[in-house]
C-alpha cells in the first residue's frame, strides 16, 4: 500500500510517528470535540496515577490532546500524546484522567524502517537529529513494505520525500546501512555517476494553432524569449500537455523543496562538462536545475550556468554548483526558448544604447518588451516547431504584444 501522511513526530530511539493524510479530518473532528467536552484545568485532587492509564493532557499550546501515562515519576508524569506520538514530562495538574474516546484508535502509527540497520544497532543522537530536522511536520510518501506481527508494534515502511528515499539518504549519510542495496542505488544516485550521459528532457509542447497560456520567465532580447506554460491559467478546456504540466511543475517544486533542505550533503561538482545538469544556487539562496554551458574564467574557476526552468543565466564559482539528484532528472524542463513573429528591429531606431550581444536591437526596445510581458496573463499560439520555436505572442488584452514597440518606433512589421 502506498500513501501520503504527515510526520508528526520522531521518537528519541528513531521511531517515525506518521498520520495518514486521509486521517486529517477525522482528527480535526475528534480535537474538536475535546475542546468541547474538556474546560479549564485539569485534575487538582491528589489521584494515583497508574501506568498505561488513558488520560487527556493539556499541551503548552492550551489545546487537550488525547493521552497515555508511560512512566510516573513523582509530581511529573511522563506522557505519550497518541495521536501525534511524542512524549513529555506533564505536571499532574495539566492531566485528566478519562475513559472517553478510548474506543477510538490513535491517529498517529509508529513507524521503522524496513531492511535499514543503524550504526551500532541503534539510532545515534545525531541521525535522530538529522531525522527530526528533516522530517517533522512534512508531508512524505509512504510505502507499506511489511505488517507488524503485534498491531501495537512498528509498521515496516519505506518512506520517500521529494523522490528520494529516506533509508538511501541516511545510508549516504553514514547513519545506517540499508539492506536492500538496491534501494541504496535508488538514493539518488548523482547525475553523472552513471554510465549514461544525463540530460533534460524537452518538456511537451501543444499542438501548432491551438492557444495556450503562457508566462515569459526570461527575455533575450525582444525577439527572443523563454517562456513556461502556465497551466494555472485557463483559457478553454484544459489540454493534456497543460495538465501534465502542471503536475509536473507542482511535484517538481515538492522535490525542490526537500533538495533545498538537504543540499548541502550533496558533494560539490568536480566534473564541468558542457550541457551536464547540476544544482545550482541563485542569488536569493536558493538552488534550482541548471545546466553547465562554459568556463568563462580559469583563476578563479567562474562557470556559465543557465537555469533550465526559468531560461535566465548566471556566472557561478565552483562553490555554488553541486551534483544533483537523479530524481529531479525525471522532469521535463519547465522553460522553451522561443522566436517571436511578426516583428523585426525599427529600421529608423538611432537609440545609441544598444543590446551588446544583440546590436540590431535597442535597450528602449528590451525595456519596453519587458513592460509589455512582466506580470502579465499571455497566451500563444506555435506557428513552426522547426527550425526553432517559433510563436505568436498574445497579451492580456488579446493584442499582439509587439504591436506596442511598433506604436513606439521601436520595431516594425516583419512580412
Amino acid at each position: 500500500k502506498i500513501f501520503q501522511a504527515i510526520v508528526s513526530c520522531i521518537g528519541g530511539d528513531g521511531t517515525i510517528y506518521i498520520i495518514p493524510k486521509s486521517s486529517e479530518i477525522a482528527l480535526i473532528s475528534l480535537m474538536t470535540e475535546i475542546q468541547n467536552t474538556f474546560k479549564g484545568l485539569g485534575l487538582l485532587i491528589p489521584y494515583c496515577w497508574k501506568k498505561g492509564e488513558a488520560c487527556v493532557v493539556r499541551g503548552s499550546d492550551t489545546m487537550w490532546y488525547r493521552g497515555q501515562v508511560v512512566e510516573v515519576c513523582g509530581n511529573t508524569l511522563q506522557v505519550q500524546y497518541i495521536d501525534h506520538g511524542y512524549i513529555e514530562s506533564i505536571p499532574q495538574c495539566h492531566l485528566y484522567p478519562t475513559t472517553f474516546y478510548t474506543s477510538i484508535p490513535p491517529f498517529c502509527i509508529p513507524c521503522q524502517l524496513y531492511k535499514t540497520l543503524p550504526i551500532g544497532n541503534f539510532w545515534q543522537q545525531d541521525a535522530v537529529g538529522c531525522l527530526q530536522e528533516l522530517l517533522t511536520n512534512e508531508e512524505v510518501e509512504i510505502h507499506v513494505e511489511k505488517l507488524p506481527d503485534n498491531p501495537w508494534d512498528k509498521l515496516s515502511i519505506s518512506l520517500y520525500f521529494g523522490g528520494i528515499s529516506l533509508s538511501s539518504f541516511m545510508a549516504h549519510q553514514k547513519y545506517c546501512v540499508a539492506e536492500d542495496c538496491q534501494d541504496v542505488q535508488k538514493l539518488g544516485l548523482f547525475a553523472g555517476d552513471t554510465c549514461v550521459s544525463p540530460s533534460y528532457m524537452l518538456p511537451p509542447l501543444p499542438v501548432p494553432g491551438d492557444p495556450f497560456p503562457v508566462r515569459v520567465t526570461h527575455l533575450v532580447s525582444p525577439k527572443e524569449v523563454y517562456i513556461c506554460l502556465d497551466p494555472s491559467e485557463n483559457l478553454t478546456k484544459q489540454s493534456a500537455t497543460e495538465g501534465a504540466a502542471r503536475s509536473d511543475s507542482e511535484s517538481l517544486d515538492e522535490a525542490l523543496k526537500w533538495c533545498n533542505k538537504i543540499v548541502e550533503s550533496f558533494p560539490l561538482l568536480t566534473n564541468f562538462e558542457k550541457e551536464l545538469p547540476c544544482l545550482a544556487e541563485y542569488v536569493d539562496g536558493l538552488w534550482y536545475r541548471a545546466k553547465l554551458l562554459s568556463i568563462i574564467q580559469l583563476v578563479p574557476v567562474q562557470i556559465l550556468v543557465q537555469f533550465v526552468d526559468y531560461g535566465t543565466f548566471l556566472v557561478a564559482p565552483t562553490n555554488r554548483l553541486r551534483h544533483i539528484p537523479c530524481c529531479l532528472l525525471k522532469y521535463p524542463a519547465q522553460a522553451v526558448r522561443v522566436l517571436l513573429a511578426g516583428f523585426k528591429p525599427a529600421s529608423d531606431d538611432t537609440s545609441v544604447k544598444r543590446i551588446p550581444y544583440s546590436p540590431e536591437w535597442s535597450l528602449n526596445a528590451l525595456g519596453a518588451m519587458v513592460d509589455c510581458v512582466e506580470g502579465k496573463r499571455l497566451s500563444a499560439s506555435i506557428l513552426t516547431l522547426s527550425p526553432e520555436v517559433t510563436i505568436s505572442l498574445y497579451g492580456d488584452d488579446k493584442n499582439l504584444v509587439h504591436l506596442k514597440l511598433i506604436e513606439m518606433g521601436l520595431a516594425e512589421l516583419d512580412e
